[in-house]
């Protein structure tokens, strides 16, 4: 594929959740990372005559053992992750009790609504292996243990 296209398939599958893409350039400095490891080679380079010249890459063997080796290694070694809720609620004494609880309660109601959209697109995509949906339902339910947290005893501190 073309960076322009693998963009806009992995926005398609719901991917940019996992892989930043916001920003087209990112795909092209991946690319380019990944040319100069050769771990992707150029398959062709094609010219439309109304588009401007669109290389395609194709992945190599050996990045196909990499991203063999990197999957292995992700899903047996828990990595140290840095989000930034765990960051507010450490730092979260700078606010007033109630700010605290107001704020808990606005993420509760936001993590509750992106819930029930993600769930529904999981249920718009029967046909589709569950294989490939692992990471979206890993994402669910860290932020439904994250809602939990902030459930109804989300009041006031003492």
């Amino acid at each position: 594929m073309h960076p322009y296209r693998m963009r806009e398939v992995i926005k398609e599958r719901g991917k940019d959740r996992i892989a930043n893409v916001a920003q087209r350039n990112s795909v092209y400095q991946t690319i380019d990372r990944l040319l100069r490891a050769e771990l992707i080679a150029v398959r062709e380079t094609a010219r439309d005559e109304r588009r401007p010249e669109r290389t395609v890459y194709e992945i190599t063997e050996a990045g196909r053992e990499t991203l063999r080796t990197w999957t292995a290694e992700m899903l047996t070694s828990p990595a140290r992750e840095f989000p930034e809720f765990p960051a507010a609620l450490a730092t979260a004494m700078v606010l007033t009790p109630d700010e605290v609880a107001t704020g808990l309660a606005k993420r509760a109601a936001a993590l509750k609504t992106s819930l029930a959209a993600d769930r529904e697109s999981l249920r718009a995509v029967p046909e589709l292996p569950r294989l490939f949906l692992l990471d979206e339902e890993h994402s669910i339910a860290v932020r439904e243990s994250g809602s939990r947290a902030c459930s109804p005893r989300c009041g006031p501190a003492s």
